[in-house]
């Protein structure tokens, strides 16, 4: 009785500590839009105008509705503090705002009624950051800032690429665009009829990423945080979410080299985040995986559907959002 009491409270405490998603947050809007300040400050954004945010560590959620963009599905956002965030509506007209003043008012600061203009995703590296957005006249979008999203200016820089008909780039999780720290380069991948990896106008590669429909392709890009010039990618196929093949690559930039996990993500995943160098997480509609050697093999730790990750940028804790207004943490 004893060995058997004993065998039981050791399956608890490793049932206990084992890795696994915590709810912290429903509604009714979808979510795509996730910015992790700090292990506490956490802001969200998603459909119906809607913004989030937790200065408690997702314990509790103040939600506001922009004012005259109750309409619009804000599918990326960057947060600087508790009162500092940018956001970014995707569609004719493409908008982005900024707040100064913890959501309470906000700032149109960009504007594109360009038809056919459809932002993607955001990213920043302090105050500079880039905005890219899906292919119109056959050239991608692109916009820059440094002043922290006050003012933007469209760039020629990508006016020399032409994507293929029916490529373009997945809004899933704001996350199909990176930027490298130390230099500020722009890395992103594409989908659809063609999945590629680009740098800038310097140079593209495709990618043995699912392709050719406008459902599949790489969805999310996430870059190495001892090395920018290696990172890994996920995607695949939405309309098959649980379809695990050409769903995931890792990436060499210099000299461009791929290859492809020993055991798969479990499904399509919209985005990939690294926590440490070894430790990495994916979500898509159809679970979690988790990496702990680099992104080689992933083990699903829950079937939930999201469709964002993020670490905090100052701090250790992983946040998670997605449809039904789901947010949720990963608990270790």
């Amino acid at each position: 009785m004893r060995i058997s009491l004993t065998l039981i409270f050791v399956f608890v405490l490793t049932a206990l500590s084992a890795q696994h998603i915590e709810l912290l947050a429903n509604n009714s809007i979808s979510i795509r839009g996730l910015s992790v300040v700090n292990d506490k400050i956490i802001w969200v954004s998603g459909t119906n105008g809607t913004v989030g945010k937790s200065i408690n560590g997702g314990k509790t959620w103040e939600w506001m509705i922009v004012k005259d963009f109750e309409k619009k599905d804000f599918r990326d956002i960057e947060a600087f503090d508790e009162n500092t965030a940018v956001i970014m509506a995707i569609d004719e007209p493409a908008n982005i705002l900024k707040t100064i003043d913890g959501g309470k008012t906000w700032k149109l600061v960009f504007t594109d009624s360009t038809k056919g203009m459809f932002l993607d995703a955001m990213d920043f590296s302090g105050k500079k950051g880039v905005v890219i957005g899906d292919p119109v006249n056959q050239k991608i979008f692109l916009a820059y800032t440094e002043d922290g999203g006050d003012s933007w200016k469209i760039s020629s820089i990508l006016n020399n690429i032409t994507p293929a008909e029916g490529e373009a780039f997945f809004a899933s999780s704001g996350t199909n665009i990176r930027v490298t720290k130390k230099n500020f380069i722009p890395i992103f991948v594409s989908g659809g009829t063609k999945s590629s990896i680009y740098n800038s106008s310097t140079f593209s590669h495709i990618l043995p990423i699912e392709q050719g429909q406008n459902s599949t392709g790489a969805n999310s890009i996430a870059l190495s945080p001892d090395n920018e010039m290696k990172g890994i990618v996920v995607g695949g196929d939405f309309k098959k979410d649980t379809a695990t093949k050409n769903n995931c690559v890792l990436f060499s930039l210099l000299p461009f080299s791929v290859h492809k996990p020993n055991i798969p993500p479990h499904g399509y995943r919209s985005c990939v985040e690294y926590i440490t160098e070894n430790k990495l997480i994916c979500c898509g509609t159809s679970g979690v995986d988790i990496s702990e050697d680099g992104g080689m093999n992933w083990k699903l730790i829950s079937k939930e559907s999201f469709h964002v990750c993020a670490k905090a940028k100052k701090g250790n804790a992983v946040f998670l959002a997605g449809a039904n207004g789901k947010i949720a943490q990963l608990i270790e």
